[in-house]
């Protein structure tokens, strides 16, 4: 990575209500309004909480964890949206998701989204998360954004 990401851990954690382990995004790269493009990375680490399990001895990052980082992403892109605050969008579909490279320990996965349409109470985008330039996972996920307040929220937040 090449200067200062737009947004680092605590700015990430400032937008989404992701946390430790299952916060999946590291840094923001780039969010460029004109092509609707929204870049983030994730390391991978060796002492992430799925590498005891999946699997011993040759840890793989789970596809679903894939299209789950690609989703936080997605999570960032709305954050920065004006008029969406702290709503949170949720899944209501995932389509033509492909795996079609292993993900390890030790790599950076590039998480690039773009959205395709983001109405007030719904949204489309595709996305492509990579190693090297190479396609590790791509997704159309399509996600649903509740009213503020009508999710629960932890106490304290």
């Amino acid at each position: 990575m090449n200067g200062t990401p737009l947004l680092d851990r605590a700015g990430i954690e400032a937008l989404i209500p992701h946390r430790a382990p299952f916060l999946l995004v590291d840094r923001v790269l780039s969010d460029d309004r004109a092509t609707q493009t929204l870049v983030a990375e994730l390391d991978v680490t060796a002492d992430a909480f799925w590498t005891p399990g999946h699997f011993p001895g040759m840890p793989i990052m789970p596809g679903v964890l894939q299209v789950e980082a690609l989703a936080q992403a997605m999570a960032l892109y709305v954050a920065r949206t004006e008029g969406f605050g702290t709503r949170l969008g949720l899944f209501a579909k995932i389509e033509e998701c492909r795996f079609t490279r292993m993900v390890v320990p030790g790599e950076t996965l590039r998480l690039e989204v773009t959205m395709q349409r983001l109405g007030s109470r719904m949204g489309t985008a595709r996305g492509v998360a990579s190693v090297g330039g190479d396609t590790a996972c791509s997704a159309t996920i399509t996600f649903i954004i509740p009213p503020d307040g009508s999710l629960p929220r932890p106490a304290g937040t």
